[in-house]
């Protein structure tokens, strides 16, 4: 048994022998597949790496452009602008004139005329009693006649008077004083006449007639009604029925305004407008309101109603511009301006004149030629020298442009 033992062990050791010779090969061959792994995931790795970077940098630039807000802009070129300027007022006499009692007066005997009536210069609009007035009249007409014939028997005494004084019955003295008698009674007469004259003028004065051709507006007079200088507006009228707008407009608006230039003046419940045109503009500006007057003359009509409500489109003339929506619009303490987008879509301010004012928006007589692309809204959330991103506005959006 030992010396089989023995043999088996070393036959062990000759096993055990071999494979110590055979390590190193293998490890060698693990070594090397181990490498190729390694390699493979650091390429791996590597492209992974470059693909995520490539997409960072292509994500970077995508969130970069969105970034950059979106605006709609607009070309408006150039066209002819009608300006028109809308107003509301009251209506009134162009001209109104008040007649009152202008003489002694009296107690009013008829009134010979309503409110509504058309009349003419000179024309009895109401009656005065005047037969107090009359009766001075009849004792300034007899005072003539008794001065009269003072001068009649003054004048026969220095007829006789001559023809005596060759004679040497009567002295030149005696004729110079039947000269001044006669004189003296003479100027009693025209005296008398003058008083006469003075109390017909009082008696016309007592009747009130229309100082010229016009609309009677107002009647405040009735029959048994004690009137006189005193007294106040007994008839108001309209001379010659003009009648006018007072429109009350802004003191912009009122500075873009000449006389002569054409209105259509509607009234409240009309059913048509009435061509007038400016006669006056007020030369003041109310300090509360900052608002004054454009006077727009108009030919009578039943449907113009002194004291009534009516609007106005005023006709401000026409030029050829640019014409923007209020929205393109921004103003500040620098005065009006827009944004245009220049070049590398850059957001520029541009400082810009208003000129006419229309329903389609305002023409702009300076800082733009029209070729620009103009920001249509969201101007004022913008700072110069931004990067934007501008978006023609389509059709349906420049339809709705006020």
């Amino acid at each position: 048994m030992n010396y089989e033992g023995g043999i088996n062990h070393e036959g062990g050791a000759a096993q055990g022998a071999s494979h110590l010779f055979e390590a190193p090969a293998e490890q060698h061959s693990n070594r090397r597949r181990i490498i190729l792994i390694v390699g493979v995931v650091a390429a791996v790795l590597i492209g992974i790496g470059f693909a995520t970077h490539h997409k960072d940098a292509n994500d970077f630039v995508a969130n970069s452009a969105a970034q950059a807000p979106r605006v709609t802009v607009i070309v408006p070129g150039r066209a002819m602008v009608s300006g028109t300027i809308s107003a509301t007022g009251a209506l009134a006499a162009k001209h109104e004139i008040m007649v009152g009692s202008v003489g002694e007066g009296g107690q009013v005997r008829e009134v010979l005329v309503n409110a509504g009536d058309w009349v003419h210069a000179g024309q009895l609009l109401a009656r005065v009693d005047g037969s107090v007035q009359a009766q001075q009249l009849a004792n300034a007409q007899a005072n003539i006649a008794v001065n009269q014939a003072d001068a009649r028997l003054a004048q026969a005494n220095l007829d006789r008077a001559l023809k005596l004084v060759d004679r040497g019955f009567i002295s030149k003295a005696n004729v110079d004083q039947l000269t001044a008698t006669r004189d003296g009674a003479a100027a009693r007469v025209k005296v008398a006449a003058a008083q006469r004259d003075e109390i017909a003028a009082r008696i016309r004065r007592l009747d009130i007639v229309a100082p010229t051709d016009g609309l009677v507006l107002e009647r405040d007079v009735e029959p048994g009604t004690v009137v006189g200088a005193g007294t106040g507006v007994l008839f108001r009228l309209a001379q010659g029925g003009e009648m006018e707008l007072r429109a009350r407009l802004s003191e912009s608006d009122l500075a873009g305004l000449h006389v002569g230039e054409p209105a259509e003046v509607t009234p409240v419940g009309a059913s048509h407008a009435f061509t007038g045109h400016i006669w006056q503009l007020s030369p003041m500006i109310d300090a509360a309101s900052r608002q004054g007057e454009a006077r727009i003359a108009l030919a009578y009509a039943a449907d113009l109603r002194p004291g009534g409500f009516a609007s106005a489109q005023i006709h401000s003339g026409s030029l050829v511009a640019p014409l923007l929506p209020e929205s393109a619009l921004q103003a500040d303490n620098q005065g009006s301006y827009v944004y245009v987008i220049g070049a590398h879509n850059k957001a520029e301010r541009r400082p810009v004149k208003i000129g006419i004012i229309t329903d389609g928006g305002a023409a702009i007589t300076q800082g733009l030629t029209g070729n620009e692309k103009v920001v249509l809204r969201a101007g004022a959330f913008l700072s110069a020298g931004e990067t934007v991103e501008p978006q023609m506005a389509t059709a349906a959006q420049t339809a709705k442009l006020p």
